[in-house]
C-alpha cells in the first residue's frame, strides 16, 4: 500500500515495479506477508515478513522472477470494494498487516478501500498504477539492498525485511545512476572514515556514540578553533554549560513536554544513605537529564542580571554536547547518532537590530563556506502558514521576522526557496541544505528566530524610554552538529582533505635508512613552524610507502635521498599528482605555511 498519492508519470512506473517487487516475492515465498511498499527517490522499496532471512543472492533470483512477470504483461486492475469486504478477503489471505491499515482506515473515517490485482497479487493500494506490468522497462531496473525496517517505524513493533530497488525510463539512465552511486560509494564517510582512522563506532561504548579518532579529532580541533576565532571577530563570547541539567529547566523550556520522547530517561539522585541514615541531612531528591538542547542554560546565562538595549546586541556561543535518544534504525555513521556536539550561539537584540544580525550571520557563513570551497548547497526560508494557532508569539513579529529573512536573503543576492508551512512552532528559519554525494539533501547550517524561549524564560531589556521589553532571540549554527558536518566534509572531499584542515600535512619518506637523520633534521624543522608531520622511516619498500602516503591522502609526500641530502631540498610529490618538484626545505616550509594560512 502507498503511503500517498503518486501522479506523476516516473512516480507511477516505480510503484508499480513495487507491485511487481511484490508479486515476485509472493512466488518465492507463498507465505510472505505484504507491509507497504511506496515509490521513493530515484526509485521503491517493498517491506515483507519473510519465513527465512533474506541474503544478497536472492536479488538477482528476484529480478529475473520480476522480468518474467513484466514480459507476461498482466494488467494492473483496480477495484473499490467496502471496508468489510476487504477485511474478510485480506484476513482469509493471512495479510494481516493489511488488515492493520485497514483497520487504520476505518478508523480515520472511510467506508471504501482501493485494491489492485496483477496476475496473482492482490494488493490494498490507492494507486494509480500503469495499465499493465508491460508497461515497465524490464532492463531500467534493479535491486539495490536487504534492509531491516520496522512495522510503522517503531521499534516496539516486529523488524521486517525492506527491499529497496531503483527504476528508470530507460536502461541509460540506469546505467548513469548505478555509475553514480558506484563513484559515490567511494566517497561513503563510513568507508573512508574507518580507511581513514577518523572516527570509530564501539557496541562497547554503545550505539549512536562516535568515538573520534586522532586523525579526526585534528580535523574537529582545527574548525573549533576556525569558528572560535571567526565568533570572536564578531563580538561573541562563549560559555560551557553542563551535560545534564535538571529536569525542571527543560519543564520550562517546554522541551519536556513536547520532545521527551527523544530525550535520555531521567535519572534521580540524592543524598547517600548513610548521610540520611546518620541524620546529618534530611533525604531530598532532584530529577536530572541528558540535555537535548543547549538553549535552556543558555537562557539562565541571559537572565543573570538586568539588561539595557544599550547591551544588545548580546551574542553567546557555545560547543556544547547534547543526546538524543534516536531509533535504533535510524542512526547513520556521523549523520544520525545519539550524541554530538553543536556549534550553538544565541543571539539576543531588539526588533531593530534584527536585520543587521541576519546580515551578519550569513556573512559569517558565506566567509566560511567560501574557506571550506563549498558549492554544493541551497538555502531553504521555512515560514508559517495561515494556521495561527499553531505558533507562539505575536502575529506582527513572525511577519517581521519572516520579512526582515528574505530581504536578507535578496540583498545578498542568494538563490532561496520558500517553504510555507515548515517553520518551526516557535519561529521562521533559514536553512542551508547540504548536498551530499548520493544527491541526498541534508541541513548542515541553521538561522533561527525563537518567539518561544524568550517568553517562557521572560527574558527582558531596559528600552530607551525606560520600559521593560522582551529581546528577539536568533539561535545560530553555522556548522550545526560537529559530527554531522563531518560526516559531509568527508564526503564532500572524498578523504583528501586541504592542507590546512589535513591530518597529517606531510609525510617525510626517506628512501633508504641512511638518510634517516636527514630526514629527522626536516621533521624537526616542519614540526617547529606548526606543521603536522609524519615521518615513514619503516623498512618497508620506498614504492609501498609512497602508496601508503597516496592511500593517506597526504598533501605532501616528500622524498629524500643522496641528492636532497647533500643540496639541503626535498623532492615534493602532491596527493594524486605524479609531477615531482625539487624545493630548498625553507622554501618548501615558506609554500606550505602559506597556502594553510590562505586556506587554499
Amino acid at each position: 500500500m502507498s503511503n500517498q498519492q503518486t501522479t506523476h508519470p516516473l512516480e507511477i512506473l516505480r510503484h508499480s515495479t513495487a507491485h511487481v517487487l511484490a508479486a515476485a516475492v509472493l512466488e518465492m515465498f507463498p507465505e510472505a506477508k505484504f507491509a507497504i511498499g511506496p515509490a521513493i527517490e530515484n526509485g521503491f522499496y517493498y517491506d515483507f515478513d519473510l519465513p527465512r532471512t533474506l541474503i544478497p543472492e536472492d536479488l538477482p533470483i528476484l529480478e529475473e522472477k520480476m522480468k518474467a512477470l513484466i514480459k507476461a504483461n498482466h494488467s494492473f486492475e483496480r477495484a473499490e470494494i467496502s471496508i468489510a469486504e476487504a477485511l474478510n478477503d485480506f484476513e482469509k489471505l493471512g495479510q494481516f498487516y493489511k488488515v492493520e491499515l485497514i483497520k487504520d482506515l476505518q478508523k480515520e473515517g472511510a467506508e471504501k478501500v482501493s485494491i489492485y490485482k496483477s496476475g496473482a497479487l492482490v494488493d490494498l493500494c490507492r494507486g494509480p498504477h500503469l495499465d499493465s506490468t508491460g508497461e515497465i522497462p524490464n532492463d531500467a531496473f534493479k535491486l539495490t539492498k536487504i534492509s531491516g525496517a520496522y512495522w510503522k517505524g517503531d521499534e516496539k513493533n516486529k523488524m521486517l525485511q525492506r527491499i529497496y530497488g531503483v527504476a528508470f525510463e530507460t536502461k541509460k539512465e540506469l546505467a548513469d545512476y548505478l555509475h553514480m552511486m558506484e563513484e559515490a560509494e567511494k566517497r561513503s564517510h563510513l568507508k573512508l572514515g574507518k580507511e581513514l582512522e577518523l572516527f570509530a563506532n564501539f557496541p562497547e561504548i554503545g550505539q549512536g556514540l562516535p568515538v573520534w579518532l586522532p586523525k579526526g579529532f585534528v580535523i574537529r580541533r582545527e574548525l573549533e578553533d576556525y569558528m572560535l576565532k571567526l565568533e570572536r571577530s564578531r563580538g561573541y563570547v562563549h560559555i560551557i554549560t553542563p551535560h545534564i541539567n535538571r529536569k525542571e529547566l527543560f519543564e520550562t523550556s517546554g522541551h519536556w513536554g513536547f520532545y521527551n520522547e527523544s530525550m535520555y530517561p531521567p535519572v534521580e539522585v540524592g543524598q547517600s544513605l548513610k548521610e540520611v541514615q546518620e541524620g546529618k541531612i534530611a533525604k531530598t531528591k532532584e530529577t536530572f537529564v541528558l540535555k537535548p538542547m543547549n538553549c535552556p542554560a543558555g537562557m539562565m546565562v541571559y537572565n543573570m542580571k538586568p539588561k539595557s538595549y544599550r547591551e544588545l546586541p548580546m551574542k553567546i556561543g557555545e560547543f556544547g554536547t547534547v543526546y538524543r535518544y534516536e531509533k535504533s534504525g535510524e542512526l547513520h555513521g556521523l549523520q544520525r547518532v545519539r550524541g554530538f556536539t553543536q556549534n550553538d550561539a544565541h543571539i539576543y537584540c531588539t526588533p531593530e537590530q534584527l536585520e543587521e544580525q541576519f546580515m551578519e550571520v550569513l556573512s559569517m557563513l558565506k566567509e566560511f563556506y567560501k574557506d571550506l570551497g563549498f558549492t554544493n548547497y541551497k538555502f531553504r526560508l521555512s515560514l508559517s502558514d495561515e494556521n495561527k494557532e499553531k505558533y507562539v508569539g505575536k502575529r506582527e513579529d513572525w511577519e517581521k521576522a519572516e520579512e526582515t529573512l528574505r530581504n536578507v536573503l535578496k540583498k545578498n543576492k542568494v538563490d532561496f526557496f520558500e517553504a510555507k508551512g515548515e517553520a518551526a512552532f516557535y519561529g521562521p528559519k533559514l536553512d542551508v541544505q547540504g548536498i551530499n554525494v548520493f544527491g541526498k539533501e541534508d541541513s548542515i547550517s541553521t538561522i533561527q528566530v525563537d518567539f518561544n524561549l524568550p517568553q517562557r524564560f521572560e527574558l527582558s531589556y531596559i528600552d530607551k524610554d525606560g520600559s521593560k521589553k522582551q529581546p528577539f532571540m536568533i539561535h545560530r549554527a553555522l556548522i550545526g552538529s560537529f559530527e554531522r558536518f563531518f560526516a559531509f566534509l568527508i564526503e564532500y572531499y572524498a578523504g583528501a582533505f586541504p592542507t590546512w584542515l589535513s591530518p597529517v600535512q606531510a609525510a617525510i619518506i626517506p628512501v633508504s635508512e641512511k638518510f634517516d637523520n636527514y630526514s629527522k633534521a626536516i621533521e624537526k624543522k616542519l614540526l617547529a613552524s606548526g606543521l603536522r608531520v609524519e615521518l615513514d622511516n619503516s623498512s618497508e619498500s620506498l614504492g609501498k610507502r609512497i602508496r601508503e602516503a597516496e592511500k593517506q591522502k597526504i598533501p605532501y609526500m616528500l622524498v629524500v635521498g643522496e641528492k636532497e641530502e647533500k643540496e639541503k631540498t626535498v623532492a615534493i610529490r602532491r596527493y594524486s599528482q605524479k609531477e615531482q618538484t625539487v624545493l630548498k626545505v625553507d622554501e618548501f616550509v615558506e609554500k606550505i605555511v602559506s597556502e594553510i594560512k590562505n586556506r587554499a
